[in-house]
């Protein structure tokens, strides 16, 4: 298993583990969010299952060889918190303590990217004293299609 698939299993179980206590009735500091939804799993049916509502042929041994190398290569995530321009002469100014002024509200979603291009937003959420982001709107593959022409 590789360590971004472990990383990935710790994140799930700490989620879970948070969702559970929330559940129980334990308080958790949400960082002030207040009236979230919480989030549920996504079901994910895997490459080449047939399904009685799916009508698209298996995946021959050939396309599965295809999709697991397209299923490896790395990409980029970035959560973007918020941006701002300034001009050089401000930004030789800039020292321990500066405070920049971002376009961005306080609460508002940040921006996920992959690769340079936005995919979701989310809110940041801690859970064990690490930092991480829950998908609050993914945007659909017509909107992303669109944003590309």
């Amino acid at each position: 298993m590789s360590d971004d698939q472990k990383l990935a299993d710790e994140w799930a179980a700490a989620l879970n583990a948070q969702q559970a206590g929330e559940a129980a009735g334990g308080t958790q500091d949400d960082g002030g969010a207040g009236g979230v939804n919480e989030p549920s799993k996504a079901e994910i049916e895997a490459f080449g299952e047939d399904t009685a509502s799916d009508n698209r042929a298996p995946l021959s041994r050939e396309e599965k060889r295809k999709l697991d190398a397209i299923m490896d290569i790395p990409v980029t995530i970035t959560m973007e918190v918020g941006h701002a321009k300034i001009s050089i002469r401000n930004l030789l100014q800039l020292n321990q303590g500066s405070v920049i002024e971002l376009e961005r509200l306080a609460g508002e979603p940040l921006d996920v990217l992959v690769n340079g291009t936005l995919i979701a937003h989310g809110e940041v959420v801690v859970v064990n004293d690490k930092f991480g982001i829950r998908l609050t709107d993914v945007i659909s593959q017509v909107e992303r299609i669109k944003k590309l022409k």
